[in-house]
């Protein structure tokens, strides 16, 4: 069993992404509030908290796993798998506002705000106030990551980007270097002089090392 998992994002479903892990591909269901949290596009690298739930059929068993940017959201998923009538589908769901904003309403006991949340009725509502209320102040103290604006950048360095992908380097890398050669003003104005740059600073780099 694992609580972490680190690798290349392969693919963006509905309710899921598909991380490949030295070439093993695992799905892990993300809910909404999360997804929204997991930026970058395929071969970016992902690292998430994971909680894992055992799904018996029979005589056989299949593992589903639910991810998380961090630990303490996957505390408060485990909070709510507390509540006798919510189950890990459910809970995932209900995820589906910033963790502050549920453990508020659970704090409050505002089951109009919960009932409002996918999947949770007036009973599922009344059970998580029931169970929780006043024991959810950990959760109200995080500050929610406020979506970092894009970064516009000029055409020569588009291009860049794209040769440092077919060089097969991963995105978040070419992101990086593309990021410190314009920061560091060397005076690059079109691909090839930032290119240029890109090397400068990686052969520095690799010569300190």
């Amino acid at each position: 069993m694992f609580s972490r998992i680190a690798g290349l994002l392969v693919e963006r479903r509905p309710e899921s992404v598909i991380l490949d892990v030295n070439g093993l591909g695992y799905e892990i269901v993300l809910p909404p509030c999360i997804a929204g949290k997991v930026d970058g596009g395929a071969g970016s690298d992902v690292t998430l908290e994971v909680y894992a739930v055992l799904n018996m059929d029979g005589n056989s068993g299949r593992f589903t796993y639910y991810g998380f940017t961090n630990a303490v959201e996957r505390e408060f998923f485990e909070a709510l798998l507390s509540v006798a009538s919510i189950g890990p589908r459910s809970a995932a769901r209900a995820f589906s506002q910033p963790m502050s904003s549920i453990a508020g309403a659970i704090d409050r006991g505002d089951h109009a705000a919960l009932r409002a949340l996918p999947g949770i009725g007036p009973q599922k509502a009344r059970d998580i106030v029931a169970k929780l209320q006043g024991k959810v102040a950990r959760f109200l103290l995080i500050r929610e990551a406020e979506p970092a604006p894009p970064v516009a950048m000029p055409d020569f360095a588009e291009e860049a980007h794209a040769v440092l992908l077919q060089l097969g380097y991963k995105r978040a890398e070419a992101d990086g270097m593309i990021r410190d050669a314009l920061d560091g003003d060397g005076g690059a104005r079109d691909a090839e002089a930032l290119l240029a740059e890109i090397y400068r600073r990686k052969a520095k780099a690799d010569k300190n090392a």
